[in-house]
């Protein structure tokens, strides 16, 4: 498969850190699995710096930086704090994304029609930082044009609903959330938008979104670091890999 056929594969390494987290110790530690993920053939890496730190901290993203060549791509709400910590860090890219203390994990995407007013100066700022900018939203056609608006140079498609009816066997649900990715896949591309996925995806629910030809990256964490616990890291890492090649050869 040519490279430029290929998807990419980017990892997040939040739960391992979640795992490190619960003990309070050094172990396991993100950044070792990040240099794990490289080696197993990812293309970039993802971490996501929430408000009460339950996964990855700012010296995590320090050390992230000094110990790979990989694009890291820094996750973060639209809150002055973690605007600062993009601004020190300028990682390769930032992601915008909803945040809410009391969720277990991001529960949609980032309604940015709704808060246009708020999200802009973060791109703006962002992008004058010289750091690409994501926006995680829902596949919804109005929520990309609006991303087109604000200037983002990149939309990364909630997954969630998809994944789910994945999980549910819910093949009506399935079909109704694979056609809106398609179409959001597309109306972003053709508005000059690069498309990413991500959220809930497993080995699964990984080939129809693998498959969508406008598609050009998917983020992967909780599933690959639950995963590893019975396989090993690298090995998912790789099996991952190959289910995305295999469905995008298709």
């Amino acid at each position: 498969m040519s490279r430029s056929n290929r998807v990419r594969l980017g990892v997040n390494i939040d739960h391992v850190a979640t795992i490190r987290n619960a003990r309070g110790g050094p172990h396991p530690d993100p950044v070792r699995a990040a240099l794990v993920a490289a080696e197993a053939g990812a293309d970039g890496i993802t971490l996501h710096i929430r408000e009460d730190r339950r996964h990855v901290r700012e010296e995590d993203l320090a050390r992230l930086a000094d110990a790979t060549t990989l694009p890291i791509n820094l996750e973060m709400a639209c809150a002055e704090e973690m605007l600062q910590i993009a601004l020190r860090a300028r990682p390769h890219a930032c992601c915008l994304v909803p945040e809410r203390r009391e969720e277990r994990t991001t529960e949609g995407g980032l309604d940015v029609a709704a808060k246009h007013n708020q999200v802009a100066p973060y791109v703006r700022t962002l992008r004058e930082a010289g750091v690409r900018v994501s926006l995680f939203i829902d596949p919804d056609p109005v929520q990309i044009a609006v991303a087109e608006a604000l200037g983002a140079a990149v939309v990364e498609l909630h997954t969630g609903s998809f994944c789910d009816a994945v999980a549910r066997r819910d093949y009506a649900a399935i079909d109704k959330e694979l056609a809106a990715m398609h179409e959001a896949a597309a109306a972003a591309e053709k508005r000059g938008l690069e498309v990413h996925a991500g959220h809930g995806i497993t080995f699964e629910s990984v080939a129809p979104i693998a498959s969508i030809p406008n598609v050009a990256e998917l983020n992967i964490g909780h599933f690959l670091v639950g995963e590893a616990i019975f396989t090993g890291l690298k090995d998912t890492i790789q099996e991952m890999r190959r289910r995305m090649d295999l469905a995008r050869a298709a």
